[in-house]
Formats: structure tokens, C-alpha cells, sequence
């Protein structure tokens, strides 16, 4: 259905000016969560920084807002027409909206647990390895998504399947740790957050893969090669 919807977006349709605000709300996200994992492990950030940061958030929210007023108008008309298409963009935005949302908690998180952790720390490592990968797909889901390329996709959500249970593994010995209670949150918390942030990627390349009423459910039997 992606490549349908994408020369949907390429021709002369009503949704085509949905495609530009929906392009713009994929580049903010993207900039917005590379920025947020570099502070969580430590960049400063200014108040300036912070400003533009919230900033970014509002410009998606106020692009989500765009796109379905778009979408609503082309279903409500007296000949409604691409049903499929406009669920599925409504379904997209909301969760570029939410890595908006994840980005800013990011940063949150930062702020109130300024302590930098234990470097040495296996955990700590561990999710160190799990930001890089999360950043990995960040850069690179927008591409696939706008290429439709089904097979980097599936590899990609293979891939973010493992790193979703690695989240929920590090949790899980975070709890059985002996750490303070500032490590603790930002070590624990901040791996739900990157799962979240990798889970609301996985659902825009889900869109790649699987036909609409299965968008957002996934697993490896569905779309391994």
C-alpha cells in the first residue's frame, strides 16, 4: 500500500500537500531525537537550545494538525475517494508525533538526573549500545520509508525486535541492581524511552510491509525473508 500511497503524494491528488507537511514532521522528528540522545548522555543544553527544541515539538504538532485536516476534508467530501490512504497517513502522523514527544522526555530525563553515569558499568554499556542502534534507524527510517525498500525494512524490524527485548532485559536488571536512585531512573527509564522512540520507527516501516488493517502489529513470522 506505501507505494501507492507515495505516487499518491507524487501526483496531482488533494493529499499531495498532506505529503509536504508530513515530509516536515519526519525531518523535525529526526532532528529532534538525534539531538535528545546526544543530551541525555551528557551534551549540555542551553536555554536557547531547549527553546528551539520545544519549538520543533510545536511545529509537528501544529503539522499533524495540518495533515489531518487535509485527510478529513478529502473523506468527508460528496465523492470520498482513497479511503485506504488517508487511515494510513492518519495512523503515520500520530506516531512522528510521538517521537516528538519521546524526544522531548529525553532531555527531560537528562535534566532531572544530571549525574553522568558509571561508564565502566556493564549496563550503562549496554545502553550505550542500544541509543547507538536507536540513532542507527533514526537516520535511516525516513529513507527506507520513502524508497519503499520492503527488504531493508524487514531487516530493520527484525533488528529493532532484538533491541526492544534488550530494553526490556536491561529494565529488568536495572531493578535487580544496587544503584542510587538517580542512576537507577535514568538508566531504567531512559531505555523505555528508546524502546518507545524505536517502536514508533518500526511502526512507520511497518507501513512498508504489511497491509493496513496489520500497520503497528509485526513480528518475525509476518515479514521474515
Amino acid at each position: 500500500m506505501l507505494k501507492e500511497l507515495l505516487s499518491v503524494f507524487r501526483g496531482d491528488h488533494p493529499l499531495q500537500a498532506a505529503s509536504k507537511d508530513f515530509t516536515k514532521m519526519l525531518d523535525l522528528a529526526r532532528e529532534m531525537v538525534l539531538d535528545a540522545t546526544e543530551i541525555f548522555w551528557g551534551r549540555p543544553m542551553s536555554a536557547e537550545e531547549r527553546t528551539v527544541l520545544y519549538e520543533k515539538d510545536v511545529q509537528i504538532n501544529r503539522l499533524q494538525r495540518s495533515v489531518r485536516k487535509l485527510v478529513v476534508a478529502m473523506l468527508s467530501g460528496p465523492e470520498p475517494s482513497d479511503v485506504p490512504y488517508g487511515l494510513l497517513l492518519m495512523s503515520l502522523v500520530k506516531d512522528v508525533e510521538r517521537l516528538g514527544d519521546y524526544a522531548k522526555n529525553l532531555t527531560e530525563l537528562a535534566q532531572w538526573c544530571p549525574a553522568a553515569l558509571p561508564e565502566s558499568d556493564e549496563n550503562v554499556k549496554e545502553l550505550h549500545e542500544i541509543t547507538r542502534a536507536v540513532t542507527a534507524l533514526t537516520r535511516e527510517a525516513a529513507d527506507v520509508f520513502q524508497r519503499s525498500d520492503v527488504a531493508r525494512a524487514r531487516e530493520l524490524m527484525v533488528e529493532g525486535r532484538s533491541i526492544a527485548k534488550r530494553c526490556d532485559e536491561l529494565v529488568r536488571l536495572v531493578a535487580r541492581g544496587e544503584y542510587g536512585a538517580e542512576a537507577a531512573v535514568k538508566l531504567a527509564v531512559g531505555a523505555r524511552f528508546f524502546k518507545r522512540v524505536e517502536g514508533h520507527l518500526l511502526n512507520l516501516l511497518s507501513s512498508v510491509v504489511m497491509p493496513l488493517h496489520k500497520l503497528d502489529y509485526y513480528d518475525e513470522d509476518s515479514f521474515a525473508g
